[in-house]
């Protein structure tokens, strides 16, 4: 793998940016950090030819081979936890505990699915007159597409089991959050992996990305991202007859029935939606509630969010840090005009995009229940029964994840079936682990990333017959 970054005058421009570069902002700050190149189309084109040349040489190897090789790029990452995580908190604004984790998860991500090349077999299918038996072939070259809001682990779900399953990736990281995925490439090279096999095309996704979706050889493409972009992601894929895996936006529901243990549920609302400052499409950022406990479950769910500490993303006891940029801020903002705010936590003043956890008591037809807004505000709003609940929860034209507070185990089968989203939790608000399937359902994407399945997602299906009758 190789790192080039454009500085040429074929580069695209753009806010901050000065012949070819843009400038990567610490949000905690508002200060600059550094300038990185954005890649023009030649660069990016040498790049996927690279990765084309890499790949041959790549699924050629014996499984174990390329098994022992994510093995070693797990280990170096391992080594170098505590950098990516200072990276990410200096880039992205993520709290210390959550960056260590992070980066972390990174290393595990890369250490399962380096158990899948050796374990990525076909079948054997019983036919007349010979022999039928089936391979999964790499598609060759993998093009990943991901956002500001979780750098580090959502490229790992896509680099991790493409690599597994014998391609080469190309990999554009956000350009308000490029450093760690910069990192990551110098260190699969240290880790040993072969030149070329993983490259970083740091610039726009109106270019970089564009050409992952549009170039012949880039033969499968994963985006992350809103939905908007993902349905012009696709569209492109479609006219390519290219595969492609989407993950997108979300307002996902958090819905807490009257025999739900209301404390606990409370008390871990917070957690659910204002984690990463609300910046995740899997944030429950609809509270739905019995109306039989509404107001309890208000009293009990202030002090919690007055008690989510906001600041200095650098310190250990952090919840939550900064919002990514200024515009995003304004973004955010502009959703509590004339909304009925119930109350709201605290953030720091002065310089760093900050904004303090909000509540709002709003109705299904609110744009604040009804659009993602991406940042720390949550809408609560009362449901009358179970049907109600399946009703109002599904009222959404995503469909990403979801928790359901109950204590009674028949109707956490019953709406966990009736509501129409990828990823569910009952009592909690797990959405993400590496050995599980992920992904939405509606407008909130296509395919499946993660789980044992995963590597197996980076193939093509040969179908091959041996004839054995003379």
């Amino acid at each position: 793998m190789t790192l080039r970054q454009a500085q040429g005058p074929g580069a695209a421009q753009g806010p901050g940016a000065v012949s070819g570069l843009f400038t990567v902002i610490n949000p905690a700050t508002g200060a600059a950090v550094r300038e990185i190149g954005r890649a023009t189309l030649d660069e990016t084109d040498a790049a996927i030819a690279r990765a084309v040349s890499a790949q041959r040489s790549w699924s050629a190897l014996p499984p174990a081979a390329r098994a022992d090789g994510l093995r070693a790029f797990a280990r170096v990452v391992e080594a170098h936890v505590e950098e990516l995580a200072q990276l990410e908190v200096l880039n992205s604004g993520h709290p210390i505990g959550s960056a260590r984790w992070e980066a972390s998860h990174v290393a595990q991500v890369l250490n399962f699915y380096a158990g899948a090349p050796e374990r990525l077999s076909g079948q054997q299918i019983p036919v007349a007159g010979g022999l039928d038996v089936t391979f999964h072939e790499p598609y060759g070259v993998v093009g990943i597409i991901v956002p500001w809001n979780f750098p580090m682990t959502i490229a790992s779900w896509g680099f991790a089991p493409a690599l597994a399953a014998g391609n080469a990736v190309v990999l554009k990281p956000a350009e308000l959050t490029p450093l760690t995925a910069i990192r990551l490439g110098q260190l699969a090279l240290e880790a040993g992996l072969p030149d070329g096999l993983f490259e970083v095309v740091t610039g726009s996704g109106s270019l970089v990305g564009q050409r992952f979706v549009s170039h012949p050889d880039v033969r499968k493409v994963v985006f992350t991202g809103s939905t908007e972009v993902g349905v012009d992601v696709a569209a492109g894929c479609a006219r390519m007859l290219k595969p492609v895996t989407l993950e997108l936006g979300g307002k996902s529901a958090n819905v807490v029935f009257a025999d739900a243990d209301i404390e606990k549920a409370a008390a871990a609302a917070p957690g659910a939606v204002f984690d990463n400052a609300g910046q995740d499409c899997c944030a429950r950022s609809r509270i739905l509630v019995q109306r039989s406990v509404y107001d309890r479950f208000l009293e009990l769910l202030e002090p919690a969010v007055k008690a989510w500490r906001v600041g200095d993303p650098a310190a250990e006891s952090t919840d939550m840090g900064p919002l990514i940029s200024a515009s995003h801020r304004d973004s955010v903002a502009s959703y509590l005009e004339g909304a009925d705010v119930a109350f709201r936590g605290s953030a720091p003043d002065g310089d760093g995009f900050w904004f303090a956890p909000t509540v709002v008591l709003a109705g299904p037809d609110d744009r604040i229940a009804r659009e993602e807004i991406f940042g720390p505000v949550v809408a609560v709003l009362p449901f009358d029964d179970e049907a109600d609940a399946i009703r109002l929860a599904n009222d959404s034209i995503y469909g990403l994840a979801g928790s359901i507070w109950t204590e009674n185990l028949g109707r956490a089968v019953r709406v966990s079936r009736a509501v129409k989203s990828g990823v569910l939790s009952v009592n909690s608000h797990s959405s993400v682990r590496y050995w599980t399937p992920f992904g939405g359902m509606k407008a909130s994407g296509l395919g499946r990333e993660l789980g044992p399945d995963a590597a197996e997602h980076f193939t093509e299906t040969k179908n091959v017959f041996f004839a054995t009758d003379d």
